[in-house]
């Protein structure tokens, strides 16, 4: 539930996230520095947002009032809270009622992580997604039979160990399905935590300073009574060693290779020339193999747009064949000045992000935190 002292409301990232997922309308206050709200703001598909920055406030609202519906939830945002509850409060006092500020600001928006279930599996058991909605990542946890493996395991590890004790299940595995480059893995970490075997894909590990198990065609890797096929296991173009899974013969998950609306860049490690014919191989040779009815479940995702039922991002494969900007490119030349020219700014730090998954940098959590501020753009087509 919301909490409210006097007239001034908090929301949750929480609740936040299930306005999103649910379509509800909301007006948000956006008072960072414009710069800021360029870069990453919050969007949704009845979300209306207004750019104030809290130096143009600190006098008072009066001036924004007119801008600002009445009769409308309104939520105030900052970077990290404080500055979102100061005009909050000033709104309230100007006589709004339905005043909220955002808890934790953009900071807490950056991580929360929300789990949403996909679907059941058939020798028992669930496949989960944890949406990452501020930041556009997605990661994954198999359920079967009292065990757990977790895919693309992001930093904050604590969502998944909390979220296997209210399932009672064991975390046995974590698998990176790449060396990721727009946010610090936490796989390696969560499978130290609990006991698990951590596995990564040889040909991204050339560099890596720490013990893993490696990624191998035709290796499976059982959990409880599900068996994750991974088949084809090697799919390069968004890095060498890139690894996609069909999971109980009906959920492929393609990592950063193939996404929604869009298809991944493969240039994140300055090498876009000699992986671009790796990419284009993947999608439209060794994925077009494939059964049309996979469903598709990304790493990441570009746009609110692409949210579904229940705020599940995927696609059947047949569908993204048929309706992917990034799978229509029948011509060899288009698709590769495509996916190598003209392409979105970097992800913010991404080297020093690449560097820290290899275990050879050391950030403090402030640090982590600031490295990984701002969208993801790990796809051609993202913002």
């Amino acid at each position: 539930m919301i909490t409210q002292t006097a007239a001034l409301q908090r929301m949750t990232p929480h609740e936040l996230t299930h306005i999103l997922f649910d379509k509800q309308p909301l007006f948000i206050l956006d008072v960072r520095n414009e710069s800021d709200y360029l870069d990453w703001k919050i969007e949704g598909h009845n979300i209306h947002t207004l750019n104030i920055p809290y130096f143009d406030l600190i006098d008072g609202v009066e001036a924004a009032l007119d801008q600002i519906p009445e009769g409308q939830k309104v939520l105030v945002v900052c970077a990290k809270e404080g500055s979102s509850i100061f005009v909050a409060e000033q709104l309230v006092e100007a006589g709004r009622t339905d005043v909220y500020y955002l808890q934790g600001g953009m900071k807490a928006w950056s991580e929360h992580l929300e789990p949403v279930k996909v679907g059941d599996l058939r020798a028992g058991g669930e496949l989960y997604q944890f949406v990452r909605i501020g930041k556009g990542c997605l990661s994954y946890m198999v359920v079967s039979n009292g065990e757990a493996a977790v895919i693309d395991t992001l930093r904050m590890t604590e969502a998944y160990t909390e979220f296997a004790k209210q399932l009672q299940v064991k975390i046995t595995h974590t698998i990176d399905t790449h060396l990721h480059a727009d946010h610090i893995s936490g796989g390696k970490r969560l499978a130290e935590q609990v006991g698990a075997t951590y596995w990564l894909p040889e040909k991204d590990a050339a560099e890596v300073t720490f013990a893993y198990e490696k990624l191998e065609e035709g290796r499976d890797i059982q959990v409880g009574n599900a068996k994750i096929a991974i088949q084809p296991i090697y799919s390069p173009g968004h890095t060498i060693g890139s690894t996609s899974f069909i999971i109980d013969e009906a959920y492929f998950l393609t990592g950063d290779i193939l996404f929604v609306a869009s298809i991944g860049r493969p240039d994140l490690a300055g090498l876009a020339e000699d992986w671009v014919g790796d990419l284009r191989n993947t999608l439209y040779n060794r994925y077009r193999e494939l059964s049309d009815h996979l469903l598709v479940l990304p790493a990441h995702f570009g746009q609110y747009t692409e949210l579904g039922e229940r705020g599940v991002v995927s696609a059947r494969l047949g569908d993204l064949f048929a309706n992917n900007p990034g799978l229509q490119m029948e011509d060899e030349e288009v698709f590769r000045k495509t996916v190598t020219e003209n392409l979105p700014p970097q992800p913010n730090a991404y080297q020093e992000i690449r560097q820290t998954n290899m275990g050879k940098r050391k950030p403090s959590e402030d640090e982590q935190r600031e490295m990984e501020i701002g969208p993801n753009r790990c796809a051609v087509h993202d913002k």
